[in-house]
């Protein structure tokens, strides 16, 4: 495995070394999905070249198996890029597992009138906008007027058709 880590180049070497708990442990959830996309394409680069060079061998050795032990280091590329991703997806899913509940907690206590409660790591994620300027900014866009237009006029002709009149 090591001697496999070395002779990867050095992008890859440290997308994967990137990945390990020390180094994810201090990584917000934004920087966590950053990490995500790197691994995740490194992945597919590892896993095409090692679909591509075994269908490329079928042919030569005569059978996919003995082209699958011509593949086997491409194959041990993807597996530690696999399991990359499955280290960065773990680290993601507790930290927006906790960010959902310091929101739940946020939003609970202004519903009830209480002022937010300390949380112990600082939230962040934007989840939702900081004043209610963008979301009336969004209801009077012009697309959604459209949006909301076509809705009325398709529940207007529904109507119609069942109560038998013509739609206009």
């Amino acid at each position: 495995m090591q001697k496999l880590l070395q002779s990867l180049s050095e992008a890859d070497f440290q997308v994967v070394r990137a990945t390990e708990p020390k180094q994810m442990s201090g990584l917000d959830e934004d920087e966590l999905l950053e990490l995500h996309a790197r691994v995740r394409r490194a992945r597919n680069k590892h896993v095409t070249n090692y679909r591509r060079a075994g269908a490329g061998k079928v042919g030569v050795k005569g059978s996919r198996a003995a082209a699958r032990n011509a593949n086997e280091r491409n194959a041990e590329r993807a597996e530690i890029f696999e399991d990359a991703l499955s280290r960065v997806s773990r680290q993601l899913a507790v930290v927006a597992r906790r960010s959902a509940t310091e929101l739940k907690a946020e939003r609970l206590a202004r519903a009830s009138g209480e002022t937010a409660p300390a949380t112990t790591a600082p939230r962040t994620t934007a989840a939702a906008p900081r004043s209610g300027r963008r979301v009336e900014a969004a209801r009077k866009s012009p697309a959604r007027k459209k949006r909301e237009a076509g809705s009325r006029a398709a529940g207007a002709r529904r109507q119609a058709k069942r109560d038998g009149k013509s739609a206009v």
